[in-house]
C-alpha cells in the first residue's frame, strides 16, 4: 500500500491524483491490519463509527461517485431512510469481503479515470440541498473529492484504531512493511 506519493512516481496529473487517492485508501486499510471481525466492528470511541463500517462507507461512496460520473446508478441506493446503513456491516458482510469489494471499486476508479478523454469532462452533481442546483463538476473535481472524502475517514480510522488497541498509524506502517518484507500478504486479515 502506498504510504508516500513521490513527485516523479507518476509524472502525469491523472497518475498523481490516483496515487494520492491510493495513499489515503492505504491509511484506512492499514488501520484494520490484524484485527478480528469483532474488533473491526466495534465502536471504541464516542463516535458511532467502526473501522469495518468506514471501509464499507468509503467503498460505497467511491463507487457511487464514479457511477454518477459515468451516468450510471450507484450499486447501492442510499437515501434519508437508509443512509446510515453504509456505516455498518449487514448480515453476511465481513471486513474481508468489504476490503475485496473496495479493491474492485478502486480498480474500476483507476480504469475509468485513466480512460477518460479529459479530466475536464463534466457530470452533474446530485440534486441534494448541500450542492448548488444544476451544477456540473469535472473528473478532476471527482478525484479531488474522493481524496478529500477518503482522507477525512483515514483520520477517523486512525483515532478508532488507537482507541481499540493503542496502535498508531506509524506502528501500522511498520507492521505492514514487515509483513511485506517477510513475504506475507499485507492485505490479508
Amino acid at each position: 500500500m502506498v504510504t508516500h506519493v513521490r513527485a516523479e512516481a507518476r509524472g502525469d496529473e491523472r497518475g498523481a491524483l490516483l496515487s494520492f487517492l491510493a495513499e489515503q485508501r492505504g491509511g484506512i486499510r492499514r488501520a484494520v491490519l490484524g484485527l478480528t471481525e469483532e474488533q473491526a466492528a466495534s465502536r471504541p470511541s464516542a463516535s458511532e463509527l467502526s473501522l469495518a463500517g468506514l471501509v464499507k462507507h468509503v467503498a460505497e461512496v467511491e463507487q457511487g461517485w464514479v457511477a454518477r460520473a459515468k451516468g450510471e446508478p450507484p450499486a447501492v441506493k442510499r437515501d434519508e431512510s437508509n443512509w446510515h446503513e453504509c456505516f455498518r456491516l449487514a448480515e453476511g458482510e465481513t471486513l474481508a469481503s468489504q476490503l475485496a469489494y473496495w479493491e474492485q471499486v478502486a480498480a474500476e476508479t483507476e480504469e475509468f479515470i485513466r480512460s477518460a478523454s479529459s479530466l475536464d469532462d463534466t457530470f452533474p452533481l446530485p440534486n441534494d440541498p448541500w450542492f448548488p442546483p444544476d451544477e456540473a463538476v469535472s473528473l478532476r473535481w471527482l478525484c479531488l473529492h474522493l481524496i478529500r472524502e477518503t482522507a477525512r475517514h483515514a483520520g477517523h480510522a486512525d483515532i478508532i484504531r488507537e482507541s481499540l488497541d493503542g496502535r498508531t498509524a506509524f506502528e501500522l506502517v511498520a507492521q505492514e512493511q514487515a509483513r511485506t518484507v517477510d513475504g506475507g500478504d499485507p492485505d490479508r486479515q
